[in-house]
């Protein structure tokens, strides 16, 4: 995972003197983080980020004054008046000297929170399947690329599980749920068998399909006439992506990363949440 092994990057550079754990134990009103959000910072590196800006500089200065000695082991600032940020919120940090003894402890934090990140299924790996999986591999996400033609799989960017099948629908029943779906096929067939299995489901955070108004619409009248429920329609996100001129895969890419992103986090903080 790419996250572990910047972590694994990051640990050897504190590998004698240690790093200090900055986390974020209370965060009231605007402020760039939420709580238990954390970074490391060692003599000379940082891995993760508690919101950036002063707030961040202020806390990666008291953690090196930390590890060269001071004994401080909390800071509380008012982001307004304090340090001249614009959020206006109040933040309060704790800081922990790691030593190198403890680092497996950091390690299994790290791995907990890849295992905890959601998955995305992306069903088609041609040009836009490959700038979006690109796109998607810079984010907390688990990326999954299914695709029946071997050849463009093998394009597949690495780092995402890929899975070559003749029967790519048959992969629904087994995704996690709270993931999201994404169906850009080079068959609108294959596309109609993969977008109903995944309709049929009612915990997936989004049901994607590359296309247009008019596909979208060919796509209800089958689904309809072929016994589907016309209430599950309303989970289908097609077209994906925003409407602008621009055409390009990896434009489109950066657009459904996106909503990929918003649909996720909608998922986590409620549930289910109806298609725009």
């Amino acid at each position: 995972m790419a996250r572990h092994a910047a972590y694994s990057a990051f640990e050897e550079t504190a590998a004698d003197s240690g790093y200090v754990l900055v986390r974020v134990i209370e965060a009231k009103g605007s402020t760039p983080r939420e709580t238990d959000a954390w970074m490391l910072v060692s003599e000379d590196g940082m891995f993760g980020t508690i919101g950036g800006g002063r707030l961040e500089m202020e806390a990666v200065e008291k953690a090196r004054a930390i590890l060269a000695g001071s004994a401080t082991s909390e800071l509380a600032l008012p982001l307004g008046p304090a340090i001249g940020q614009c959020c206006g919120g109040h933040v309060t940090l704790s800081f922990e000297i790691i030593p190198p003894q403890r680092f497996d402890e950091i390690e299994t934090l790290v791995k907990t929170e890849d295992r905890a990140d959601p998955e995305v299924w992306l069903f088609g790996g041609g040009h836009v399947g490959r700038a979006l999986t690109r796109a998607l591999l810079l984010l907390p996400v688990k990326v999954h690329v299914a695709e029946t033609r071997e050849g463009e799989l093998a394009l597949t960017p690495d780092g995402a599980e890929q899975h070559l099948t003749a029967l790519p629908e048959g992969l629904v029943a087994s995704i996690a749920p709270g993931s999201a779906v994404i169906v850009l096929t080079h068959d609108h067939a294959l596309d109609f068998l993969i977008v109903s299995a995944a309709l049929a489901r009612d915990d997936l955070a989004q049901v994607g399909m590359i296309g247009s108004d008019t596909k979208r619409a060919t796509f209800e009248h089958q689904f309809i006439r072929e016994g589907g429920d016309k209430a599950q329609l309303g989970k289908l996100v097609c077209p994906i992506g925003r409407k602008i001129a621009d055409k390009r895969p990896e434009v489109i890419a950066a657009t459904v990363a996106a909503d990929v992103m918003s649909a996720l986090a909608e998922w986590r903080a409620g549930g289910p949440q109806p298609a725009s």
